[in-house]
């Protein structure tokens, strides 16, 4: 953006500093909102100052932190503001990357409302859990520089987490919680509110692109040298070896010897991208620009990068690299070693990429072997090895890794190091100040940086949450102890219906190809619809509009909950059931007027709007029935860990949110005002959830067996999707996951109850469970077990073979076998021995 040269004209995005002036550090639409809030009891500026009323929703002095403020970032104030309040928008949920994915349990209490205990514990986040859909080349990133980290690496750090919660998933016994802290540490929370998974994948389909553009000469095509990439809000750049080289689609010709991707480059899509193998897997965040652009410095092009400063810091900069590496979407055939640091990460992370050393001259060794195996593996010979030294190294032993490095050949390997003793071996190594937090030249990229760090307390943050993650699955307690733990072995045994003798002898032969099963599951698991014998007679199980368990009669006056149509049955009468149900609604006396959050799926609040601050009103409903009673600097600091919200942001928001909530026949607000500083943040009792009324129905049913389950299907139909759908907030990681487990729980349960022979049998509702559990966690592979065996019984072999592909296809993409219970049940279905489809 050029600067102002002309008083009388300025262009939009240009910034003016005030002097004196004190920016406004979120939010700054709330200005539209102050004049119908009450007023807080500091003083205010007359714009954000509301005459009389002044019940003061939020305490004198705007809030200023809980937890440890952000460094200052490199990047201009526009940066770090408005992205993370942007409207709410569905991500989408991948269960395959590594580049960001999802999280665990909390509260076994029936009431979610009840507030889980402690404090600040250190804890895992959202993931992001969930990788969003990568962006278009031309639509803006949020590039924010958090605890010294930039986006890619706050992506992978969140990624790590969010794989390591999905394992704990897909590991678990049915019942089981699995282990996580009660909330959400500072360094997870502000992690993962500045990820940026989709500014990774963007860079990675581009270059991949480059890759498979390139012309092949000879029996291969020459990929040019890159030295560095730069990746802005809305551009990408990449710097090649040979600055007079003419750039190579997609990119095209930029200023100082960059190339640039234009915003209508065509690329391949993801899928197809993940078919090229990764050209530049030594791409690395190394820092960010004055203007707020991440700079990835490719270290598989030189020999050396040395650092210098304070050994604190050296290690904060190895440690970032190591994380980022680890974690990262093209860096999977890279080896990295670690010296002087990082003991815990080969065991902690969730790929095998990264080895610990305890010395320098194991490393050596290690790195020796390495280029004999490689002389006699020429395939492994441009797969990079790199070397994170965080102590400094012998002078001698200095010079021996500058001879090996030196006659590595075809091997990409460099060295990180301090600089105090490896100057000396690699005079022509960049060098750069670690400790110096404001831009220093970076000569190789022809730029200014501000260098990378992770700072240490987060780090052991974040190592804390990770090791929580690895900690065995919490025992079933209550109710949930009685879902069933896998088929019942006191059934008779039923085989597959045997083919037609037209039919191929080979399996092959009806079996989907990935490609087929992959277009199958594009939407919400068709494949499901597929393999019903009659697709025409599977029902879809309500999940909007009228809340699932009651409607008013306007007749008598009185509540009734309407009763699902009894599923079609091979035999047998659902009385039992029906009388079950009747009970209760007999019992139940809720509030069918009162305001209702819903979480199963998109946060959504009856009477808030989707547009404008709507999505920030509902988040911030969510967070007072979920955790009343917190200060006004806790709740601004939930609402955006990275620039937490101003007082009178929060007081504009809780007006709204009491605006459109309303008031109880009795006249009460369902957002009671506070008359003092003392009194709590929280919303009326008689506010439901959908997450309650989900726990209610499940306790109250799982007991009960099979007699229970019009409750368990009318709690199923209470889900939308994956719960705070979309990109939740960090402190409501926890509960999340909590909520996928017991979803998955009570989908388990209903599949086995509905799969057994007897009056219950219903496969078509079993196979409408699986679609909800399976749109909730598509890496569930208990359901995908249930799956298998809903058509091993309906003699459906090719929705068998359907639901098989699928399952391979996900523990391909988390990198993980199959668990041995899986394994098991395909050997035994697709041979069809005696032990098959036992349910």
């Amino acid at each position: 953006m050029p600067t102002i040269s002309d008083p009388d004209v300025v262009y939009a995005g240009q910034q003016v500093t005030v002097p004196g002036g004190q920016p406004e550090r979120h939010d700054p639409s709330q200005d539209s909102e102050h004049g119908d809030e009450e007023s807080s009891p500091q003083p205010a500026s007359p714009a954000a100052q509301k005459p009389g009323g002044n019940t003061g929703d939020a305490p004198s002095p705007a809030p200023s932190h809980t937890a440890a403020p952000a460094p200052a970032s490199s990047a201009p104030s526009s940066r770090n503001s408005g992205p993370a309040e942007q409207p709410e928008q569905d991500q989408g949920d991948a269960s395959a990357a590594a580049s960001a994915m999802p999280r665990p349990s909390i509260s076994t209490s029936p009431s979610a409302s009840a507030e889980p205990s402690g404090s600040g514990a250190s804890s895992p986040a959202a993931a992001a859990s969930e990788a969003p859909a990568s962006a278009p080349a031309g639509s803006p990133l949020s590039l924010r520089t958090v605890l010294g980290t930039g986006a890619l690496l706050a992506a992978a750090v969140t990624g790590a987490l969010a794989l390591r919660r999905t394992l704990q998933r897909h590991r678990r016994r049915p019942s089981e919680k699995i282990a996580i802290a009660p909330e959400t540490s500072t360094a997870e929370a502000q992690l993962a509110a500045a990820a940026e998974p989709s500014g990774a994948t963007r860079l990675d389909v581009a270059l991949r692109t480059l890759a498979h553009q390139l012309p092949v000469e000879g029996d291969a095509a020459e990929l040019p040298p890159l030295r560095a990439a730069r990746l802005g809000a809305r551009a990408l750049e990449v710097l090649p070896e040979d600055l007079a080289r003419e750039p190579q689609a997609p990119f095209v010709s930029g200023q100082g010897g960059w190339w640039v991707l234009p915003a209508d480059a065509v690329l391949l899509d993801e899928e197809g991208a993940r078919e090229v193998p990764a050209p530049y897997p030594g791409l690395v965040t190394i820092g960010s620009t004055e203007a707020g652009d991440l700079l990835l410095l490719n270290l598989a092009q030189v020999p050396a990068v040395l650092l210098d400063g304070n050994p604190v810091h050296i290690t904060e900069v190895c440690t970032s690299l190591a994380l980022e590496l680890g974690m990262s979407p093209w860096a999977s055939d890279v080896e990295v070693v670690t010296i002087g640091f990082g003991e815990d990460l080969p065991q902690l992370l969730p790929t095998a990429r990264i080895a610990h050393m305890r010395q320098a001259t194991h490393a050596l060794r290690d790195l020796s072997e390495r280029l004999l195996e490689a002389h006699q593996m020429p395939e492994t010979q441009h797969q990079p090895y790199l070397l994170l030294c965080a102590s400094a190294l012998d002078a001698d032993l200095a010079w021996e890794f500058a001879d090996v490095i030196d006659k590595a050949g075809t091997v990409p390997v460099t060295l990180v190091a301090p600089e105090r003793t490896a100057a000396a071996p690699f005079p022509a190594a960049e060098v750069l100040n670690a400790s110096l937090g404001e831009p220093q030249q970076l000569d190789y990229a022809g730029t200014e940086i501000t260098v990378q760090r992770l700072e240490h307390a987060a780090y052991l943050q974040i190592t804390t949450a990770l090791k929580v993650s690895r900690q065995p699955a919490h025992p079933a307690e209550g109710p949930w102890q009685e879902v069933p733990d896998g088929p019942d072995s006191r059934r008779q045994p039923q085989r597959l219906a045997p083919e037609e003798p037209t039919a191929p002898t080979s399996d092959t032969a009806t079996r989907p190809s990935p490609a087929e099963a992959a277009d199958r599951s594009a939407e919400v698991f068709p494949a499901l619809l597929a393999a019903s014998a009659d697709p025409a007679g599977l029902r879809l199980l309500p999940t909007a509009g009228v809340p699932a368990e009651a409607e008013e009669d306007p007749g008598t006056g009185t509540t009734t909950a309407p009763t699902p149509a009894a599923p079609e049955t091979d035999g047998g009468e659902n009385s039992g059931e029906e009388g079950t149900a009747q009970e209760v609604e007999e019992s139940e006396a809720h509030d069918l007027h009162a305001p209702e959050i819903r979480i199963l799926g998109p946060v959504e609040v009856a009477g808030v709007d989707s547009t404008g601050h709507g999505p920030r009103i509902v988040r911030l409903a969510a967070l007072l029935y979920f955790r009343p009673g917190r200060s006004a600097d806790v709740l601004c600091a939930h609402m955006d860990p990275v620039s937490p919200w101003s007082a009178s942001t929060l007081n504009a928001r809780l007006q709204g949110l009491r605006r459109s909530l309303g008031s109880d026949p009795a006249g009460n607000p369902d957002v009671p005002r506070r008359s003092s500083g003392d009194d709590p943040y929280r919303l009326s009792p008689s506010v439901r959830c959908d997450w309650t009324r989900f726990l209610q129905l499940a306790e109250r049913a799982l007991p009960l067996g099979p007699a229970g389950l019009p409750d368990l299907e009318r709690a199923l139909a209470l889900v939308r999707g994956r719960p705070f759908r979309g990109r939740p907030l960090p402190w409501a990681e926890p509960y999340q996951q909590e909520m996928i487990t017991r979803i998955i729980d009570v989908t388990h349960t209903v599949a086995a109850y509905r799969t057994r022979t007897g009056p219950h049998h219903d496969l078509s509702t079993a196979r409408q469970a699986i679609a909800t559990g399976l749109d909730v966690d598509d890496a569930a592979e208990l359901l995908y077990r249930d799956w298998m065996r809903i058509e091993a019984v309906a003699g459906n072999r090719q929705g068998l073979h359907t639901a098989v592909t699928r399952v391979q296809q996900v523990n391909r993409a988390l990198d993980c076998s199959p668990e041995l219970a899986t394994e098991q049940l395909i050997n035994d279905l697709l041979n069809g021995s005696s032990a098959a489809a036992r349910i």
